[in-house]
């Protein structure tokens, strides 16, 4: 069965989850310390890119304070893959029997990506009530989430896909919201430049979200 209480449990540590596509292992690091040190502990590294794995084996070697989740998960063997490397839970745009069987074997906490009622009323069938809403401003964003609230009470939602700091405070009003997932906090120009403390105070706003929202 998914392991749906330790997922949670990881998910309402923060509001934000920063969605990470990174390839160096060195600047992953010095990623993860920026947006740790500005409060949110909890990251998504997507296996988009060649270096991924490295990159979560180097965040979970040298950033202990890091949950690290596996982003882009597609399969059974990158749930394998992402076990080995760090991960402590996996991450998924969509969802399907053979992803979820597979991680219940794995014993690892799964957020299986959803976009209608339908398949979220077929997640919950497989005994899933953590749900990630993608993508979520191009599936009818948070009026759309909001909508299901009352005939699907029983769900949970980490909404993301195209979130800003502005739709974020949105989505983190709803109750069936318990954090979203973003990329704003980790801007390409400020990662260029290697401006670890921008992105620290980015992080530090992040967490004043759910205050305000």
């Amino acid at each position: 069965m998914p392991n749906n209480a330790a997922l949670l449990a990881i998910l309402k540590r923060v509001p934000v989850i920063p969605v990470l596509t990174v390839d160096d292992p060195q600047e992953a690091v010095e990623l993860a310390r920026a947006l740790v040190a500005g409060g949110l502990h909890v990251l998504e590294v997507t296996l988009r890119t060649a270096g991924a794995l490295k990159a979560i084996e180097a965040m979970a070697r040298d950033v202990p304070d890091a949950i690290l989740g596996a982003g882009t998960v597609l399969t059974a063997s990158h749930i394998s893959e992402a076990m080995s490397a760090g991960s402590q839970f996996l991450v998924s745009p969509g969802s399907t029997v053979k992803l979820s069987e597979a991680a219940a074997r794995a014993g690892a906490p799964l957020l299986p990506g959803v976009a209608t009622a339908s398949e979220a009323m077929a997640m919950a069938e497989m005994g899933h009530y953590v749900l990630k809403f993608f993508p979520a401003e191009q599936a009818g964003g948070a009026a759309y989430l909001k909508s299901l609230g009352a005939p699907l009470p029983h769900l949970t939602f980490c909404p993301t896909g195209g979130i800003n700091v502005e739709k974020a405070k949105s989505y983190l009003s709803l109750p069936n919201v318990v954090c979203v997932g973003g990329s704003w906090v980790t801007p390409s120009d400020s990662i260029k430049a290697k401006d670890w403390a921008a992105i620290t105070q980015l992080a530090k706003d992040a967490t004043r979200l759910r205050d305000v929202a």
